[in-house]
């Protein structure tokens, strides 16, 4: 696996997936799912970094450019949406995503007070997707299109 954190420019050497969700205030989930994928040969995009200095304008102008460029070059946004925040700017990317009809895998915890907002919003523009509501199965949905998609 390659792993590129932000606001690293490297290019991706593979298949791209883009980590999508709450950074700010909310567990590493980040860690857990990048780790489980370490098998794969693919890119892994993730947002969250080690030094963070987020009251630096000039460093959240990074953040946000370097976000705005790697979720759209991903191959898959995965967004994963944390209980321990209403995670705004997840949600201002979801619906991008939708829009741009990007390949999209989503997990909720059950205890996120705006999934009935997600789940309405993925069934009325993407009725497709499956939602999963735990960082396990979360996990098995990723690989489980990871594999597909190197099949292919």
């Amino acid at each position: 696996m390659q792993y590129i954190e932000a606001i690293d420019y490297t290019d991706a050497k593979y298949m791209s997936i883009f980590l999508a969700g709450g950074i700010s205030n909310c567990p590493n989930w980040q860690k857990e799912v990048a780790d489980s994928l370490n098998e794969y040969d693919i890119t892994v995009y993730n947002p969250r970094r080690k030094n963070f200095p987020i009251d630096i304008k000039e460093e959240s102008e990074k953040q946000i450019k370097w976000e705005f460029d790697k979720i759209r070059k991903a191959d898959i946004i995965v967004f994963w949406f944390s209980y321990a925040t209403l995670n705004p700017i997840t949600l201002f990317e979801y619906g991008a995503a939708l829009e741009r009809n990007q390949k999209i895998i989503v997990g909720i915890h059950p205890d996120y007070k705006r999934k009935i907002d997600v789940e309405i919003q993925t069934k009325l523009k993407q009725n497709d997707i499956t939602i999963v509501y735990s960082i396990p199965k979360f996990i098995k949905v990723i690989e489980k299109h990871i594999n597909n998609l190197i099949k292919s």
